[in-house]
């Protein structure tokens, strides 16, 4: 038995304060179960049915960290998120997953997922976010999983992409990829009304951006330089006054930038992306997945578009979410976030588990 313990539900409101979203106004919890906007082909019930399948990857790879075995903790989660998403009732087709068919045994791209009783959806999922994290036993490792009406994801390879992103109640276009790190820290400023020695980028450690780190501390800004967890890093950015983080920059996974986006689709904020592509194979894949102009800036509505469902539950802990605890007296405790962008609504759940069998492998 699941026992829903519910702190609070933020809800999307008109122009909330700059980065106040998801602490902002609570709604009575019968609003997040407003039926899907006219032409949504998305249940309202599969919003706690993603939640299922989050918690169960969470557990899974839970069991495995800080063990050092990276590769045992992804696929511990990688096997429990697909049996448990192979009972939704959707007829499901992973666009990002753990690779290309040919690199994954399971959950792959292309791969046909659901009971096949129920709406055509695409699926976005990372089943061990910060795998790495999740060995060692750092924070901000998370199982995450994003669903769209079908075309509603961006089929983006597993190639680099460059991003920024800011959480919500900003002017639209205040920041832009094209335009200088100085100049995007400035415009964030500016629009919090605080001097830039006050805003703080999230950018993930990686030799690549020195030059980036460099540019920012130049300007005054704080850096929050991360080791992996970049879909986390982009959440981030939606709750400054609790993690710490007004704006995300730099590159990281297309995949993970897909799920960011989703995860924003749903609770406000900005984001842009471009593939980072030098190579022709790379070209030739990104083609494959109908994708013509490979240098194209792709919008947050480009990478998530139409009703979107977004789950992440926590594997460690973290500035957002807690981890696993497994509890005296077989009890396990979650803690997830759940959204819907056609309802604005985030829900933070707090589950207590005592029926430890539907955590077995079966």
């Amino acid at each position: 038995m699941t026992k829903l313990l519910r702190p609070s539900a933020a809800a999307a409101v008109v122009h909330p304060p700059v980065g106040s979203l998801i602490k902002g106004p609570t709604v009575r919890a019968e609003e997040g179960f407003m039926s899907p906007k006219p032409g949504s082909t998305l249940d309202r019930i599969l919003t706690l049915e993603l939640v299922r399948v989050t918690e169960r990857a969470a557990v899974a790879a839970a069991r495995l960290r800080g063990r050092g075995d990276e590769v045992a903790a992804d696929q511990a989660a990688v096997d429990a998120m697909r049996r448990e998403l192979n009972r939704l009732p959707v007829t499901g087709t992973v666009v990002i997953g753990e690779g290309e068919r040919d690199e994954a045994p399971m959950l792959f791209i292309g791969e046909e997922v659901g009971n096949g009783k129920g709406p055509k959806v695409d699926i976005a999922l990372d089943p061990l976010e910060g795998t790495t994290i999740c060995a060692k036993n750092l924070p901000n490792s998370l199982a995450v999983i994003a669903i769209a009406e079908h075309g509603g994801l961006l089929n983006a390879p597993d190639v680099y992409m460059d991003k920024i992103a800011i959480g919500p109640g900003y002017p639209a276009g205040i920041v832009d990829l094209d335009a200088t790190p100085a100049e995007n820290i400035h415009a964030v400023a500016a629009a919090k009304g605080v001097p830039v020695g006050e805003v703080t980028a999230c950018i993930l450690d990686r030799p690549r951006h020195a030059r980036l780190i460099e540019a920012v501390r130049a300007t005054g800004a704080a850096i929050r330089l991360i080791g992996d967890g970049d879909v986390a890093g982009v959440i981030h950015t939606t709750d400054p006054d609790e993690t710490g983080i007004d704006i995300y920059l730099g590159i990281g996974g297309a995949p993970e930038g897909v799920l960011a986006a989703a995860a924003l689709r749903c609770i406000g904020g900005q984001m842009q992306g471009r593939l980072v592509i030098n190579r022709d194979d790379q070209i030739q894949r990104a083609n494959r997945m109908g994708i013509r102009d490979v240098r194209k800036k792709y919008a947050l509505s480009d990478m998530a578009k139409g009703d979107v469902l977004f789950s992440a539950t926590g594997v460690t802990d973290g500035n957002m979410l807690s981890g696993v605890k497994f509890a005296r007296g077989d009890r396990i405790e979650t803690h997830t976030v759940v959204m819907r962008s056609s309802t604005g609504t985030v829900r933070w759940i707090k589950a207590s588990h005592t029926d430890m069998s539907k955590f077995e492998s079966r």
